[in-house]
């Protein structure tokens, strides 16, 4: 059971190859005060999870989050093309910090696997041009930093550097497979 509406997570599970139903948690993706990035996602994603297995009693169900972080600030997803201007301009030439997180919950037995996976992006310095016909050419109005990097968005980054390339995409698959393994399930199998 996947506990997320997000398309591209959707996506990403498919390349495992197992079959799953998506239940979207309703869980508002807000962080709390003084609450670190990395916390933040986790929260949420066990959030997610525990909101969908209450309706799936004896499924194993996964839930994600991301949050994206520069200079102390955390970016969220644009939602609207003035924002998503203005969120690429402040990332130009900037690091930024992916959190990525992935819970697995057994919901029979309550038992909780979770993981932040953390990616650092380095956007290369931006014109306004290039800004404007990104924003034109990707919708990415829904994805943390306000970028894809499964598409155009690559031609924005200098480098990403992290230990899973899914991650950043907002599901680690690696961490994933290694949870389900430990639950019995393995997609080679």
């Amino acid at each position: 059971m996947l506990g997320s509406g997000s398309p591209y997570r959707r996506a990403l599970l498919h390349r495992l190859g197992l079959a799953f139903e998506v239940i979207v948690p309703g869980i508002p993706e807000r962080r709390r005060e003084g609450e670190p990035p990395a916390a933040t996602a986790r929260r949420l994603a066990l959030e997610k999870a525990r909101a969908v297995a209450g309706g799936a009693p004896a499924s194993l169900v996964i839930g994600c989050d991301q949050v994206a972080e520069a200079g102390g600030r955390d970016l969220g997803k644009p939602l609207d093309r003035p924002r998503h201007l203005e969120q690429l301009t402040l990332l130009s030439g900037q690091r930024v910090s992916f959190r990525t997180a992935v819970c697995l919950l057994d919901a029979a037995s309550g038992r909780v696997q979770s993981e932040v996976v953390d990616t650092i992006v380095k956007f290369r310095p931006l014109a306004a041009a290039e800004i404007e016909a990104y924003v034109e050419r990707e919708h990415a109005l829904d994805c943390a930093g306000g970028f894809k990097c499964e598409g155009l968005g690559i031609a924005l980054v200098e480098f990403i550097r992290g230990d899973d390339p899914t991650a950043l995409e907002g599901l680690p698959l690696i961490a994933l497979s290694r949870m389900l393994r430990n639950e019995g399930v393995n997609p080679l199998a």
